[in-house]
C-alpha cells in the first residue's frame, strides 16, 4: 500500500474515534498535512543541514558534483526559481538559494536603498529567510494541490491506472524547500550580537551561515575599496558564536562558511595581541607595513611599536587610525585566514577575488590544501565582475603566450561590440560556460553562487517592458513580450490567481463547508482563459 493511502487509513481511525468529527474527511486532512510537511522553520534548518552535509561528502568523492545557487531578494523570486528548476531539471538536488547581504541592503531596508556596508536593519536578514521558506512551502502546497485535483478527476473517471500513477507522484514528491546560504555580513557587532542574530537566522530556517573577517562597523562590500580585516582571535570568537547558536537550537550539523576578504583588504583596525613569538597574533602582525626601530629617536609622540618576527617595528598608521598591511602579503594572509578558520570550526571557505580566474583561485586553494587537504570553497560568481571582458582578456593573454596572432584585437577595448562575432569572443564565451565545472574540478569550488542576479534580471525585464509599453508597441509589449512567452514556456504564473493560492483556498473552503463553499474558481474566473 502506498504511503498516501496508509496515512489516510491511519487518520481514518483517529477521526472515526471522535463522533463529533463526522464532517471531517481523513483524506482531506492528510492532504493538508502533506502540503505542510515542515511544521516549523527550525525543522527546515535541520532537514537542510543534513542535505548540505550529504552534498559536501558527495563533492569530496567526486568533484563534478558541485552545487549552485542564485541570490533571491524576495520570497516570490526564490519560489519561481525552484519551480523552474523542477520544471526544467526534474529535481532540486544540488540547487540552493543564496541570501545576499548586498541585496538585503539595496532592496529590503526601511532606510531605502543602501550600499553593502551593514547599515541596514539586521533583523531583515532573518525576515527574508523566513519569507523565502514561506514561499517555498507554498510552492509545495501549490504543486501537490494540482496532483490532488488530478487524482480526484481520475477517481471521477474511474481510471484506476491513472490514480495509481498520481498516488506514486504524491508518495515520491520532492519538496521545493532547499538549503539557503545566508549572509550574516561581519556579524553586525560583537560576538554576542553575532550569536543573537545567528539564532534568528537559524530559527527562520537557515542551515548555513556565511560570515566574513571584516571589522563589523567598517564593513564594505567585497568588491569595494577600503576593506578592513580583524585579527584571527576576533574572527574565531564569531565562528564560535555561530556554532553555539546552531548547537543551542539542535542543528548539530549546521554549516559555517568563513569568508576572507584579505586578498583585497590592505588595512586592519587593530594590532593583534600576541603572547609569544610565532603565535597566531604574531603571524598576523608580521604582515604589517612599518619601519624597523633601532633608536628611540625614531619614535614620535603617539607612535605604536610592535615586536614581531624578532624585530621592533613602527607600523604604518593612517590618519584614520587604521594600520596598513604590506602590499605583497595579501595571498599569504588569505592562506593563513583559511587554514585558521578550518581549524577553528568553519566547514567551508569563501575567498573574495578581484576577477574570476581559475588558475588564481587554484593557486590559493592548493596552498591551503597543503595544510588542510579537505578544504573546499563557496565561490562568488559576482555580477561585479565584467565577465565578458575578463574572459576575453584571459583568452587574449593565453593566445599571446601560445604565440597566436592577436594583432587584430585591442586588449583594452575587448568589450567593444565589434568583437562580438569574433573567434576570440566565441572562445571567451566557451571559457565562461565552462568556468564553474573547471573551478569545481581544479580549484576546490564546492558551491557556485551568483550573489545578485535577480536584482539585474528585474531591472532588465522592466526596462524591456517599459520601452515597448510606453512606446509604439503599447499593449503588445505585454501581450507578446510577457504573457505569450509565459504561455509558450509553460510558466505557471500566467495563471497568477492559482499561483497566489486561489485554488488551494477553494479546496480548503470545500473541506470546511462542503457544497455550501463560496469558491472563486468557477466558470466566470478569467483565469479559465488560459486552459
Amino acid at each position: 500500500m502506498s504511503q498516501y493511502l496508509k496515512e489516510i487509513e491511519a487518520l481514518n481511525s483517529v477521526v472515526g474515534a471522535n463522533k463529533t468529527w463526522h464532517d471531517i474527511n481523513p483524506e482531506s486532512a492528510v492532504r493538508m498535512r502533506l502540503q505542510n510537511r515542515f511544521k516549523t522553520h527550525l525543522d527546515i534548518a535541520k532537514y537542510n543541514a543534513k542535505i548540505m552535509r550529504e552534498d559536501m561528502a558527495a563533492y569530496d568523492a567526486d568533484n563534478s558534483k558541485y552545487t549552485q545557487s542564485l541570490g533571491c531578494w524576495h520570497g516570490f523570486i526564490g519560489q519561481q526559481k525552484m519551480i523552474s528548476i523542477k520544471k526544467h531539471f526534474g529535481a532540486t538536488k544540488g540547487k540552493y538559494l543564496y541570501l545576499s547581504g548586498w541585496m538585503v541592503a539595496a532592496l529590503r531596508s526601511e532606510f531605502g536603498p543602501l550600499p553593502d556596508q551593514s547599515m541596514h536593519e539586521k533583523t531583515v536578514v532573518a525576515d527574508l529567510i523566513r519569507e523565502l521558506y514561506t514561499f517555498l512551502k507554498q510552492a509545495d502546497a501549490w504543486e501537490l494541490n494540482h496532483l490532488f485535483r488530478a487524482l480526484d478527476d481520475a477517481k471521477a473517471a474511474g481510471d484506476e491506472a491513472k490514480q495509481k500513477e498520481i498516488i506514486g507522484k504524491i508518495d515520491n514528491f520532492e519538496t521545493h524547500v532547499v538549503p539557503i546560504i545566508a549572509d550574516i555580513d561581519a556579524g553586525f557587532g560583537n560576538p554576542e550580537a553575532t550569536y543573537l542574530l545567528a539564532k534568528k537566522l537559524i530559527e527562520a530556517g537557515a542551515c548555513c551561515i556565511q560570515i566574513e573577517n571584516q571589522v563589523s562597523d567598517e564593513k564594505q562590500c567585497g568588491h569595494q575599496d577600503g576593506k578592513v580585516t580583524v585579527p584571527h582571535a576576533d574572527f574565531i570568537a564569531k565562528l564560535n558564536a555561530v556554532r553555539y547558536a546552531f548547537l543551542e537550537l539542535g542543528v548539530d550539523d549546521g554549516v559555517i562558511v568563513a569568508r576572507t576578504d584579505s586578498e583585497g583588504a590592505g588595512l586592519t583596525k587593530q594590532i593583534a595581541v600576541s603572547t609569544e613569538e610565532g603565535d597566531l597574533a604574531d603571524q598576523y602582525n608580521a604582515f604589517l607595513e612599518g619601519d624597523e626601530v633601532t633608536d628611540p629617536s625614531q619614535v614620535a609622540n603617539g607612535d605604536v611599536l610592535v615586536k614581531t618576527n624578532g624585530k621592533l617595528i613602527k607600523p604604518t598608521k593612517l590618519s584614520s587610525g587604521l594600520f596598513q598591511f604590506r602590499r605583497d602579503t595579501n595571498i599569504d594572509r588569505v592562506v593563513l585566514d583559511c587554514v585558521t578558520s578550518l581549524r577553528n570550526g568553519a566547514d567551508l571557505l569563501w575567498i573574495e577575488t578581484p576577477t574570476p580566474n581559475v588558475a588564481h583561485i587554484k593557486h590559493m586553494v592548493d596552498r591551503i590544501r597543503e595544510q588542510e587537504p579537505s578544504a573546499k570553497l563557496v565561490y562568488n560568481n559576482s555580477p561585479s565582475f565584467n565577465w565578458t571582458l575578463n574572459f576575453r582578456q584571459q583568452v587574449f593573454d593565453a593566445w599571446k603566450e601560445e604565440g597566436k596572432d592577436v594583432s587584430g584585437y585591442d586588449r583594452g577595448d575587448l568589450m567593444n561590440a565589434k568583437y562580438d562575432d569574433s573567434e576570440l569572443a566565441a572562445e571567451a564565451d566557451r571559457w565562461t560556460q565552462e568556468f564553474q565545472a573547471k573551478a569545481a574540478r581544479e580549484a576546490g569550488v564546492f558551491h557556485h553562487l551568483i550573489t545578485l542576479p535577480t536584482y539585474h534580471t528585474a531591472a532588465l525585464s522592466t526596462d524591456q517592458l517599459v520601452e515597448g509599453y510606453f512606446g509604439e508597441e503599447g499593449m503588445l509589449a505585454y501581450a507578446a513580450g510577457v504573457q505569450r512567452k509565459e504561455i509558450r514556456r509553460g510558466i505557471a504564473t500566467v495563471k497568477h490567481q492559482d499561483m497566489a493560492g486561489s485554488n488551494i483556498g477553494d479546496d480548503h473552503k470545500e473541506y470546511f463547508s462542503g457544497e455550501a463553499a463560496l469558491k472563486a474558481g468557477g466558470k466566470d474566473n478569467t483565469m479559465n482563459q488560459f486552459g
